[in-house]
């Protein structure tokens, strides 16, 4: 079940609510988990072994985070194995079929392995759950009490899938006790509403180009459309993800949570350190705080430092997906962000014409390596955004995007529209007046047709 989907709009989202706020304060936790359980389970009825991983996470969670507090002399192993448990789950469930690709024409007897699957979500609370018991080791926060109230943290069906990452600490407090009024509800509501037609009517449209480039296959396109289908994908990512999260902050809200805010208009940086800053901010924050600054951050020398970069870098790719181009990814990341730190970073903040620039540039092609996992593929796609390496293909096929312009020059204006502050600087300014109630009646309207007539695709982060 996803967000932009009628069965969770139509049927999830009234149900759930209805009995969420009927129910007395005592017994929200309680209908919360069931929701977030159901709404879970929904997604693996296929593999039923999936949810059982999902619930044995919580449940070691726990146990580990009360054993760490109770035997203080063991902690430390305490907290080993319970990052372990969660590596080696990690490891099998979402690296092993890779893994095994790669070994078969060595190993024949490998490719009779039957695959495991992807569990939906299992990077996002792995994370937290490894945040919490680092948490509780350090003496950030205590350990749980309530197995019901840490299960809510975990299974939060809001957040569940594809964050924002969510550190316990930050919202223990309201799972002991929270305020939900009409004003809240109404403002979390607008939120969804406007996250789903961020996914519905701008990531969907624009994210068939990328699509249609695809099934034309990069050999066949000139240079001019594979910048437009790269530049399509840039966008489809962005809105795709923005605005899944803001659905996820919405329901936050409406369920009594403030979850932090995950996007911060990264496509307006200067920098690609900037960027990172901007971009899945949670994800960000949780790398700095549990690997970079534990390794020792920037309070070391150059060469240790550097290789504290490369170390979180390359393990940010790896848990994008398992694949050569998600670790050629971090790499290349590694090596802009770098660059950076040492050479060009003031130079591009101090020339913000310049930095714009740069980053048209980068952000597609970084987003290139992210997308094509095909190495070959990916080769030919790069022959063709810079036919003077390759073959010419700027002139064999030279008009083949203009069919494509004259049908998502819409969809690229909105996007690059809403790829700045103005609009949400606009809607600010009248978020009192009664046009907002009408926008958002609209977009829900528009989204809901969409919907029904078959457009809503599943979320890009949904396979990581």
């Amino acid at each position: 079940m996803v967000f932009s989907s009628l069965k969770f709009v139509l049927i999830f989202m009234p149900v759930f609510f209805a009995c969420y706020y009927i129910v007395p304060d005592k017994w929200k936790n309680a209908v919360l988990l069931i929701g977030s359980l159901s709404f879970y389970l929904v997604g693996t009825l296929k593999t039923p072994y999936h949810f059982a991983l999902f619930v044995l996470s919580i449940i070691v969670d726990f146990e580990v985070g009360v054993g760490i507090e109770k035997y203080q002399k063991h902690k430390k192993a305490i907290l080993v194995s319970g990052i372990l448990f969660h590596l080696i789950a990690l490891s099998v469930f979402k690296y092993s079929d890779f893994v095994f690709s790669q070994l078969t024409p060595f190993i024949p007897k490998l490719s009779g392995i039957p695959s495991l699957g992807l569990p939906i979500g299992i990077s996002f609370y792995t994370f937290q759950g490894i945040s919490y018991i680092a948490d509780v080791y350090r003496g950030k926060t205590k350990a749980e009490k309530s197995v019901l109230r840490y299960a809510v943290y975990i299974a939060m069906f809001e957040q569940l899938i594809a964050g924002p990452i969510v550190t316990y600490y930050r919202v223990k407090g309201s799972l002991k006790s929270r305020k939900i009024n009409a004003s809240v509800v109404l403002c979390g509501l607008g939120m969804f509403v406007f996250g789903l037609g961020l996914k519905v009517l701008l990531a969907n449209p624009i994210g068939k180009l990328w699509s249609q480039t695809l099934a034309i296959g990069f050999e066949s396109v000139s240079t001019p459309l594979a910048w437009m289908a790269l530049f399509a994908y840039s966008f489809q990512i962005y809105f795709d993800f923005f605005g899944y999260s803001l659905m996820a902050v919405g329901l936050g809200k409406m369920l009594g949570f403030k979850l932090p805010k995950n996007f911060d208009h990264p496509y307006m940086s200067l920098t690609v350190t900037e960027f990172w800053r901007r971009w899945h901010i949670t994800l960000g924050s949780w790398f700095r705080e549990y690997v970079y600054i534990p390794l020792g951050g920037n309070r070391c020398s150059k060469a240790r430092n550097l290789f504290n970069l490369l170390f979180v870098w390359l393990l940010t790719g790896i848990w994008h997906g398992a694949g050569y181009n998600f670790l050629l990814w971090g790499f290349i990341l590694f090596l802009l962000i770098a660059t950076e730190k040492y050479l060009t970073g003031k130079f591009l903040n101090s020339h913000p014409a310049i930095g714009h620039i740069y980053m048209i540039l980068i952000i597609p092609l970084m987003w290139a390596v992210f997308a094509v996992s095909d190495m070959r593929e990916l080769g030919v796609l790069f022959t063709r955004l810079f036919p003077f390496f390759g073959t010419g293909a700027l002139s064999i096929f030279k008009y083949d995007y203009l069919k494509y312009l004259k049908e998502y020059y819409p969809f690229f204006i909105v996007s690059v529209l809403f790829s700045t502050r103005l609009p949400y600087k606009l809607l600010e300014r009248i978020r009192n007046s009664v046009l907002v109630p009408i926008l958002l009646l609209a977009i829900f309207s528009a989204s809901i047709y969409c919907m029904y007539k078959g457009f809503d695709d599943p979320f890009l982060y949904f396979r990581f």
